[in-house]
């Protein structure tokens, strides 16, 4: 295995996964901010704010599942005045995708991989129409789970097509899981990584050691991506994956994906009790690693909405 491990070192990569301590930072000089997923629209997002207020959390990011397809335009711009009048960063998904599409594939038993593509010249062409019209509600930050439209999207915002300040969030979704791959999203032009749910300390370390991305590491896991509850380990993960965004999803919580006001309730629900996870894992990350760093609101390089 000597070859190959020498070879990856002449390409910049790391030859083991070995769990060094991360050296990186975000450009405020923290080592993690908070994420808070699946915030569905203007009322979960007042109810997340709402219960992060009530229990102390600082939330950095909210980001949203559904797209913004299926938000109004008034929707839209209220969910990015909320956000920017709290300087906080809001990524909606840029959809649709094939798992909302009428082929096959993306509901069979091995398909579940292309369920997160853009199928044909027609889907990436709706796919970058959302993008652009999230874009221009005042929004700076979109999900992204497929390398072409991340390419296309790119060349557009080099081109002065998309806003110059926009960033992409890769999603959880695109599962590229090693140092090489996620080098090629950052070579596309990715502002931040969601890694797998399910990689180790060391292998978290090996994709820290691969890229200066903002790194975003589910701490709890949906149902639907393994249900994993890794709050004992959050200190760890920040030790290693700094710049790292700890996010919390939910175990035991149906997928809402698409969502609309006849879930309000339940999205609400849902919401709240992200951030009283949030609550618990951040007190277990300060009792482990009290003087791990966070970032203090407004913060240096958060996609904030524009408005007005």
């Amino acid at each position: 295995m000597r070859q190959t491990r020498d070879f990856l070192r002449t390409l910049g990569l790391p030859t083991d996964d070995t769990a060094a301590t991360s050296g990186k930072r975000f450009p405020d000089g923290a080592q993690y901010r908070v994420e808070i997923p699946s915030t569905e629209g203007p009322d979960v997002l007042d109810a997340v704010l709402a219960e992060a207020d009530a229990r102390g959390v600082v939330v950095h990011r909210i980001s949203q599942g559904s797209g913004g397809m299926l938000l109004t335009d008034d929707e839209l711009a209220t969910m990015a005045a909320t956000a920017a009048g709290r300087a906080i960063e809001l990524s909606l998904f840029a959809r649709p995708l094939a798992g909302w599409d009428i082929g096959a594939m993306a509901a069979s038993a091995g398909g579940a991989p292309v369920a997160a593509q853009a199928r044909g010249t027609e889907q990436l062409v709706h796919v970058l129409e959302d993008v652009r019209r999230t874009a221009e509600s005042g929004i700076r930050s979109v999900l992204i789970t497929d390398l072409g439209v991340l390419k296309v999207a790119s060349a557009m915002r080099e081109a002065g097509d998309l806003p110059p300040e926009l960033q992409f969030k890769i999603s959880v979704q695109m599962g590229l899981a090693n140092p090489a791959s996620v080098r090629i999203a950052e070579d596309l032009g990715a502002d931040t990584y969601n890694v797998p749910t399910d990689l180790s300390i060391g292998q978290l370390a090996a994709l820290r050691a691969a890229t200066d991305l903002p790194l975003d590491v589910y701490v709890e896991a949906p149902d639907d991506m393994g249900g994993f509850v890794r709050h004992f380990e959050i200190a760890e993960i920040v030790r290693v994956a700094a710049p790292v965004y700890v996010k919390f999803g939910l175990r035991n919580a149906p997928n809402i994906y698409p969502s609309g006001t006849h879930l309000t309730g339940t999205a609400v629900a849902l919401g709240r009790e992200r951030v009283r996870r949030a609550q618990l894992g951040l007190g277990l990350l300060r009792r482990y690693s009290p003087d791990a760093i966070a970032s203090n609101l407004p913060a240096e390089g958060l996609a904030v909405p524009l408005t007005g």
